[in-house]
């Protein structure tokens, strides 16, 4: 089966002016950042190609966004949100800080599950809130009594305290289950705390993922949640930036209290896009999840023949991979020593909380020829004798 990662050559890649290609001197090769390599769905280029041609830049407005996300929603995870219920954020980050600033206060606390996503130490440091850690467990799944003990730190002495989680999970790609899901809705509840999830990977979940997503939204319990999603992962349109902030049912009076600020954030441009490609987007997600379950599948044979020492779990959902290089008993940090010694840059695992140490997350949306490559060169820099 064709893959669409394998259209573009390194000598295309290279020209692109974006953080993942500029980074970097040229001779490295990127596996970091979460951007694919692929170009945008036809729909998507058609949209904006279009808007440009009658000079339609100017400031986004409607409900057209929230709309195309509730049809997606019902459509794939059978569930619908209300339109009504949302807001338009500049992008899934503004929107976290946005709800964890509605519910909790300074010196309040945010309760974090690492190895996870970096900008969720430090958003929620810049915003002035303690974090207290849940680590996930030895199988990358959450961990229920960390999570209880977390809860209970956080909360001690009257405190206000978030929940913020990522679903599906980022670095590892665990799919949570709904029964996981409601077993947290049920903690959060009990203990007082709310909860803040980002589900920006939701539609990049691969065939044998089990159930399917399950939008936190949708569990028993998680009426009082507050969601923030963007098409921009799915369909690779982190730089033009637009997302939605979800309130459940139970959590209509928080979203009231959004600063008219935040609104104002998001691009004319970014909105049409996500719109676009939630409504017609869905043949090139699925031909781009086809090449991403080729690739991962791909790199579990690469490391198998090269790095075999090197631990890694074939995820469920998203492009990142979760490898632990601690048996290979390397001289520093991993993705410190592989940009060094490789030449192949990794998000440095260290960075997704101290659970990451020994770790690196690799992005392989990309070619099999650059993927194949990459592990190549990381094998060849291995020290002999680890």
């Amino acid at each position: 089966m064709d893959n669409p990662f394998d259209r573009l050559g390194l000598d295309q890649l290279r020209r692109r002016q974006s953080l993942k290609w500029q980074a970097y001197p040229p001779e490295v090769l990127p596996l970091w950042v979460a951007e694919m390599d692929t170009l945008p769905a036809e729909p998507v280029t058609r949209a904006l190609t279009d808007a440009l041609a009658l000079g339609d830049t100017g400031y986004p407005w409607g409900t057209g966004y929230a709309e195309a996300y509730a049809d997606a929603a019902e459509q794939r995870w059978g569930w619908r949100p209300d339109p009504a219920g949302t807001v338009l954020v500049a992008d899934v980050m503004a929107g976290v800080t946005t709800a964890l600033a509605l519910v909790t206060g300074p010196e309040d606390a945010v309760v974090v599950t690492p190895p996870v996503y970096p900008p969720f130490f430090a958003f929620s440091s810049h915003l002035g809130r303690e974090l207290v850690h849940a680590p996930l467990g030895a199988d990358d799944r959450l961990d229920l009594a960390a999570l209880e003990r977390a809860f209970a730190e956080a909360t001690a002495g009257g405190r206000r305290a978030a929940l913020l989680l990522a679903n599906p999970h980022n670095p590892t790609g665990t799919l949570h289950t709904r029964d996981e899901l409601e077993a947290v809705a049920a903690l959060a509840a009990a203990a007082g705390v709310r909860v803040v999830v980002d589900e920006i990977h939701a539609p990049l979940v691969h065939p044998d993922g089990g159930v399917g997503f399950t939008p936190y939204l949708d569990v028993v319990g998680g009426e009082r949640g507050l969601v923030v999603f963007s098409a921009s992962k799915g369909w690779n349109l982190a730089g033009l930036k637009a997302a939605l902030l979800v309130a459940g049912d139970g959590a209509r009076d928080d979203l009231a209290r959004v600063p008219e600020e935040v609104t104002h954030g998001a691009s004319s441009l970014g909105v049409l896009a996500h719109t676009v490609a939630l409504r017609e987007g869905g043949p090139w997600l699925a031909e781009h999840l086809d090449g991403l379950d080729q690739n991962r599948r791909l790199l579990a044979d690469l490391l198998a023949a090269h790095l075999p020492e090197v631990g890694y779990r074939v995820p469920a959902a998203t492009y990142l991979a979760w490898l632990d290089f601690s048996p290979l008993g390397l001289p520093e940090e991993p993705g410190a020593f592989l940009l060094a010694h490789a030449g192949v840059a990794l998000s440095a695992g260290v960075d997704f909380g101290p659970a990451g140490a020994g770790h690196a997350r690799l992005n392989f949306a990309t070619s099999s020829a650059v993927l194949t490559e990459a592990v190549e060169r990381m094998a060849t820099a291995v020290p002999s004798g680890t």
